[in-house]
């Protein structure tokens, strides 16, 4: 029984993965479960034999019907679609899981990495090396601490006075003239605060700068809707007499962040 090296490990609370294992041979999948499961870091192994396979078990990860997927250790030759158009796709996901590729050859490594693969590990796996990739992982799907411990609200004016607005509020912001409207729900603030200053310390928390004059709280977009010359407006939750433009340069990131 081949025994585990622990290189990599550091002491501490680690994070327990879901992982899921794309490989069309079976004793490879095996042989991997069974390295994994070695390392005592895996919560749960799932596999797929094809791509099509690994999307339909992240489809109902996704949903919650299965536990969510963390990483894929993926091989890249499969039929049909392989490990690397796989990857492709995924990145292009919001959110996606981590990759490792584990495959016999070494010639795809600069492109696997182009694909934002965490690790790319050789056939037979050693030990050694799965440990380093998991701390990879670990390090990619756990949280950071965070350092914008001073944005969870954002001093305004509101009637002479000063009000700090939590961020969960913000519905969008707009720039006018030189200050900074900044839109709940149910009210508007102004701020000192350029717009490019708010994009960087807000950028974390899930908003994103879809126009020079705009920036949208994403968890709040509701609708995404395709005018004239296939110029984009964006629909906001409890904002309804208002649509916010999207500029052109930005559209494709944005759809991006949304996952679409």
């Amino acid at each position: 029984m081949v025994k585990p090296v622990q290189a990599g490990y550091e002491s501490g609370e680690r994070t327990m993965l879901n992982a899921l294992i794309v490989d069309d041979e079976a004793p490879a999948r095996s042989e991997l479960r069974f390295l994994l499961e070695e390392t005592g870091r895996i919560n749960s192994i799932s596999e797929a034999a094809n791509a099509r396979e690994a999307v339909e078990k992240l489809v109902r990860s996704k949903e919650g019907t299965d536990e969510r997927t963390d990483v894929l250790f993926m091989d890249i030759s499969m039929p049909k679609t392989s490990g690397m158009q796989l990857a492709e796709a995924l990145h292009k996901l919001k959110n996606p899981p981590a990759v490792v590729f584990v495959t016999a050859y070494s010639e795809y490594a600069v492109e696997a990495f182009s694909v934002d693969a965490v690790d790319y590990l050789l056939k037979p796996v050693e030990t050694s090396r799965l440990a380093r990739a998991l701390d990879k992982v670990e390090a990619r799907v756990k949280p950071a601490p965070s350092s914008h411990a001073g944005v969870e609200r954002i001093p305004v004016e509101k009637g002479g006075r000063k009000v700090l607005v939590p961020i969960d509020q913000i519905r969008y912001i707009e720039a006018k003239d030189d200050y900074s409207c900044i839109y709940t729900e149910g009210d508007r603030y102004l701020s000192t605060i350029s717009l490019a200053k708010l994009e960087q310390k807000l950028a974390p928390h899930n908003f994103f700068r879809v126009h020079r004059g705009y920036i949208v709280n994403l968890d709040n977009v509701e609708s995404v809707d395709t005018i004239s010359s296939g110029i984009l407006q964006l629909g906001l939750k409890g904002i309804e007499e208002k649509k916010i433009p999207v500029s052109r340069r930005r559209v494709v990131a944005l759809k991006r962040a949304l996952g679409l």
